[in-house]
């Protein structure tokens, strides 16, 4: 079992700037692939960016240039830093681990971007 806990999230104008936290309650973080996802209401869940244990990053295209993914394994922490925000950034981000065949998820953090 792993436990993910988000933080971060709040309202913001748009142009303004986010970091979101995953912090990691496991002792084999750093050999996992994290990945920063988002629901907004009435929508699908859809991967926002996500990053390997070597430090791959993958980004959806409609945050790329805007998003930054990274991590810190000394503090078993990913981070996802927002910028430039959009109203249509508005949604639920959820943290994931994904363990070989089974993904955990956190609870969730809203973001909310007025225009």
């Amino acid at each position: 079992q792993v436990q993910l806990v988000e933080s971060g999230g709040g309202l913001v104008q748009a142009g303004g700037s986010l970091r979101l936290s995953c912090a990691a309650l496991t002792s084999a973080f750093s050999i996992y692939t994290i990945a920063w996802h988002r629901q907004a209401p009435g929508k699908q869940r859809e991967l926002v960016a996500a990053i390997a244990s070597g430090g791959f990053t993958n980004y959806a295209d409609s945050v790329k240039g805007r998003f930054t993914i990274s991590r810190d394994n000394a503090k078993n922490t990913v981070y996802l830093q927002m910028n430039s925000l959009k109203p249509e950034d508005t949604s639920v981000y959820y943290c994931a681990a994904l363990i070989g065949p089974r993904t955990y998820w956190g609870q969730g953090t809203q973001v909310t971007v007025s225009s």
